[in-house]
């Protein structure tokens, strides 16, 4: 009645399948997930790192003035913070901070937030009594965004006491 086509292959009659040939294709599925995995985790690295972090100044002048330059040079950012009316004690400070991991010690304020999983990142500072936000999009400064142009000084007037 009904034939039957024969590849030729012979299942043993125990019903045992050939091991070989299982192992060849795990091997080769996990040397495929290997290089794709490789090859994604360099991706994502790359495009997490390769406009760098912000670079941050801290200064302050002879009379203890403090002020921010705030660098991102792949993203062409460059502006500088003065906080007029402040004064510490440490002067003729000019340290750069970069924000490529996390930071918690700033040579003057309090550091309050930073995401640096894809540079720049998000930093958010506490600096005499103001919130100063740098975001890639914007500066923000006490919930007040501020778009950023190179060369132009912010001054961040004095909180009433």
């Amino acid at each position: 009645m009904w034939r039957f086509l024969d590849t030729g292959r012979s299942v043993p009659k125990d019903g045992a399948m050939r091991s070989d040939g299982a192992i060849k294709h795990f091997a080769f599925a996990f040397v495929i997930a290997l290089v794709l995995y490789i090859a994604g985790f360099s991706w994502i690295q790359h495009r997490r790192v390769f406009k760098g972090p912000w670079e941050i100044t801290f200064a302050t002048d002879a009379a203890g003035h403090p002020s921010l330059a705030i660098a991102e040079p792949v993203l062409k950012i460059s502006q500088t913070i003065a906080f007029p009316g402040q004064k510490i004690a440490v002067t003729n400070l000019a340290r750069v901070q970069r924000f490529d991991e996390a930071v918690t010690n700033l040579p003057f304020g309090e550091m309050l937030f930073q995401d640096p999983t894809f540079l720049p990142g998000t930093v958010t500072m506490r600096l005499f009594g103001h919130e100063i936000e740098l975001l890639p999009r914007v500066l923000v400064v006490d919930k007040k965004e501020i778009p950023w142009r190179a060369g132009q000084a912010v001054e961040v007037p004095q909180k009433a006491p």
